[in-house]
């Protein structure tokens, strides 16, 4: 397959339960490699786990268990979060894993004999909670008189033999690779900051600790563990089987497309890691896109306040694809979002129940009480049919710009533009009308609904998969025929096909429960 697409989620720390926002990053890749997947390409897409580093162990400590217990918990957590969503990647990785350890150390080696990495003694601030180095110009100082990072973690004072990354080398190549990869950062606001922060100048960074021991070992120095950051980005190359270069997954999948990243840790993505792969003599990602956090009810989540969101609960109550939905379509991607039930309630009513869900109702409800439950014959067109038609059609190349920009907003509003063009349409055929007055044209204008409900129920697989197929279902799709190759004419709902009795897809949620399904 000449068509390729490789897209990573960061993998996620386990000092603690999995929360929306998790769910959110590894949700745009999911719907991602799934658009990617129905578009014909290849597609590898990781997620996983960071378990080493200081914060761990801290963690696993406090809570009175083994280190390697707890990561092993915390883990499986995340991981019964991604089979519980409904996420179709296809590898979960976890740094603790052989594979990962062989390749981390072999990056290592390769920076070493390349000249990136020196021995020396390390003294500064060092934020436990964040696993960051900071200078002294970057902290504040809180209520309490304790230095604290920009992140508001708390900082110490740290000296050790360290080994160091040239990164204060990098400066210029950096800023080269960027202007010579105007979309490597996304959003260009998050461009912005990463071009203002190297151009300022590196310093080197020390990638080695000595102060505790859960962490891979660095090859050659045991008294040494690698820096997590090390360790952790390189997961992006181990699930492709580096250190094998020439042959494999690394071969056909490397450079990565995309890394999707939440706004706090892209300096690590795009400012160390393409140093790191490029000291290596790697090829750098293709792409870094950093998204924004969420609010809650309009109050910044923590677990100090109490307000943490369970997806989980949140699932539980809404419902799986209203929950994908709305994380998609409710903020620009990229930017911060504020999370509200009432804001919930109006998108699952006012768009999936009251637009999509009951275009798909209706429409399905009179071919089978008018048209025998069969797809009617389709007459001669009007305007208006080729109109709503020629929407329809169009869809995927508009939807294709917005996913290939990860404007996942854009692209759902793209396909509600077809819905609502579509309702509006009903509207002024009045098919119901048309089956006393003109049955051959009643006939007509359902065949041209179906099909443009089609397009659409095809076009929204990867955003809500379950609800997706079972409107498909509806349309007698066959299973082979819900690629994007098949949205052509050639495929198009052949009349005389038997139709299942329709079926309510999208709930309405009234005075706190989900109401019955359907119209």
């Amino acid at each position: 397959m000449s068509k390729r697409y490789y897209v990573t989620t960061p993998i996620y720390y386990v000092n603690d339960d999995p929360h929306i926002g998790h769910a959110y990053t590894t949700l745009a890749c999911d719907a991602l490699a799934r658009f990617k997947r129905l578009d014909g390409f290849e597609v590898k897409f990781l997620t996983g786990t960071d378990e080493h580093g200081q914060k761990v162990a801290k963690s696993a400590a406090a809570a009175g268990i083994d280190t390697r217990e707890f990561t092993d918990k915390v883990s499986r957590n995340f991981r019964d979060l991604a089979d519980f969503m409904n996420y179709s990647h296809d590898d979960f990785i976890r740094t603790t894993e052989e594979r990962h350890i062989r390749s981390s150390q072999a990056i290592w080696r390769r920076l070493i004999d390349n000249g990136e990495i020196y021995l020396d003694t390390y003294a500064g601030w060092y934020a436990v909670r964040d696993e960051a180095f900071y200078t002294g110009d970057e902290l504040t100082t809180d209520a309490d008189g304790n230095k604290v990072a920009p992140s508001g973690a708390e900082v110490e004072w740290v000296e050790e033999p360290s080994y160091f990354f040239r990164l204060s080398a990098w400066r210029d190549r950096l800023l080269e690779f960027y202007d010579a990869n105007p979309d490597f950062i996304l959003p260009k606001t998050r461009r912005n900051e990463v071009v203002s922060f190297v151009s300022g100048g590196l310093h080197d960074l020390s990638v080695s600790r000595t102060t505790f021991k859960w962490g891979v070992p660095v090859p050659g120095d045991e008294d040494h563990i690698m820096y997590v950051w090390l360790d952790a980005l390189t997961n992006y190359i181990t699930a492709l089987g580096f250190p094998e270069t020439e042959t494999g997954e690394y071969a056909t999948f490397w450079p990565a497309d995309l890394h999707m990243v939440g706004k706090d840790i892209l300096r690590f993505h795009a400012v160390y890691w393409p140093a790191f792969l490029m000291g290596a003599g790697l090829e750098p990602p293709r792409r870094v896109f950093a998204h924004g956090w969420w609010t809650n009810e309009g109050q910044k989540i923590s677990k100090s306040l109490g307000n943490i969101i369970d997806p989980v609960k949140l699932v539980d109550k809404y419902g799986l694809d209203q929950v994908r939905y709305f994380l998609l379509r409710e903020v620009p991607f990229g930017n911060d979002g504020d999370f509200t039930h009432q804001a919930m309630v109006n998108r699952m009513n006012g768009e999936l129940a009251n637009d999509y869900g009951n275009l798909g109702q209706r429409v399905l409800s009179m071919i089978n009480k008018n048209c025998g439950g069969r797809v009617p014959e389709r007459g001669a067109l009007t305007g208006d049919d080729e109109g709503l038609l020629e929407s329809a059609h169009g869809l995927i190349g508009r939807v294709g710009d917005a996913m290939e920009a990860q404007a996942f907003h854009e692209g759902l509003e793209a396909v509600w533009a077809v819905v609502r063009a579509a309702n509006a349409y009903v509207d002024g055929q009045a098919p119901w009308k048309l089956a006393k007055e003109d049955p051959a044209r009643m006939g007509t204008v359902l065949c041209v609904l179906a099909e443009t409900i089609r397009h659409l129920a095809i076009l929204t697989q990867p955003f809500m998969p379950d609800s997706s197929a079972r409107l498909l279902d509806q349309l007698a799709v066959p299973e082979d025929a819900r690629a994007f190759a098949c949205l052509g004419p050639d495929h198009a709902l052949k009349a005389g096909t038997e139709l299942p009795i329709p079926e309510g897809v999208f709930p309405r949620y009234e005075n706190g429960e989900k109401a019955e399904e359907g119209d």
